[in-house]
């Protein structure tokens, strides 16, 4: 995904964030114990564990999650938004590239220096496309399943992605180290079957006990494909939704998601069982040639 792209729905992001007062949680004050990046934020008795947000491959943590980030801060919340597997070829802009192993590491430190400075026993961590990859990792193969409660991610991605042949393409001409080489090592790592995503998916299922899991994908994903890559086997402590089956006029594609109200309001939900505000289900059309529009809602 070009970065002029990613900057363009940036924009589009920000118009849309101002624009919906009924997003979850837009139009009410922060209230105590809200703060983003902040680490003078103490969570609240109601959120005890701070967010930790997972951004995906070439974006960065202020750019991925201003707009989810400030809605679950003005809910109460500790937010926290790392960037994370930076390389030379990212001109020191763009995270995501370095390899995911190394990501999933650097999210890590984050998570222990989030938990240090608000006193924290445990985070919660939501994630969107590579984010939920480096966050499923962090847990399974690096200990973090012992200090995360609740985890959401969007845009999921555990078993790599052929984007239309070409990772598959990259694999058989041999061409995964040159593609390291030049300071993308995530690109290679996603492609399906490599050394990493059979480690993440080892035992059969990316997930591992402690964790509760929410992976919402949808079905017009135009990166993550096919888009059941990002569903997890069934077990006690996940849970899996189709966007578009919770609610059918919301055509979010893969990014278009990180700015849906429709999935801020789920994840919401997920994390807080006393979120009670009536829950609706805005239209949402965007896809990866269009910047998304959000129209009338309805009953979710």
């Amino acid at each position: 995904m070009t970065w002029a792209r990613r900057t363009a729905w940036a924009i589009v992001a920000i118009v849309t964030a101002a624009c919906m007062g009924a997003a979850p949680g837009a139009a009410a004050p922060p209230p105590a114990g809200g703060g983003w990046n902040d680490f003078h934020c103490r969570p609240s008795a109601r959120h005890p564990q701070p967010v930790v947000f997972a951004h995906g491959m070439t974006a960065n943590g202020l750019e991925n999650w201003f707009y989810l980030s400030n809605i679950f801060a003005r809910a109460g919340y500790c937010v926290f938004t790392p960037t994370y597997g930076q390389t030379a070829l990212g001109l020191g802009w763009a995270g995501g590239l370095d390899s995911l192993a190394t990501a999933a590491a650097q999210l890590g430190y984050h998570v222990d220096q989030v938990r240090k400075a608000t006193g924290a026993k445990k985070v919660d961590i939501i994630g969107h496309s590579e984010g939920t990859t480096v966050a499923a990792y962090y847990m399974k193969a690096l200990g973090g399943a012992r200090v995360v409660d609740r985890y959401a991610g969007f845009g999921t991605n555990y078993r790599g992605t052929t984007l239309y042949g070409l990772t598959a393409l990259m694999t058989q001409l041999g061409l995964s180290d040159a593609i390291r080489s030049i300071g993308c090592g995530a690109c290679a790592d996603f492609a399906p079957g490599s050394t990493f995503l059979r480690k993440l998916n080892s035992g059969g299922t990316p997930a591992v006990p402690g964790p509760h899991y929410l992976n919402i994908s949808s079905e017009n994903d135009e990166v993550v494909l096919p888009y059941t890559s990002g569903q997890m086997p069934p077990a006690p402590n996940v849970r899996n939704v189709i966007l578009q089956q919770v609610c059918p006029t919301d055509l979010s594609g893969h990014l278009a998601m990180a700015i849906s109200p429709n999935v801020a309001a789920l994840i919401l939900r997920d994390f807080d069982p006393e979120f009670t505000t009536p829950l609706e289900c805005f239209a949402v059309v965007g896809d990866q040639k269009s910047p998304p529009s959000v129209g009338v809602p309805f009953p979710l």
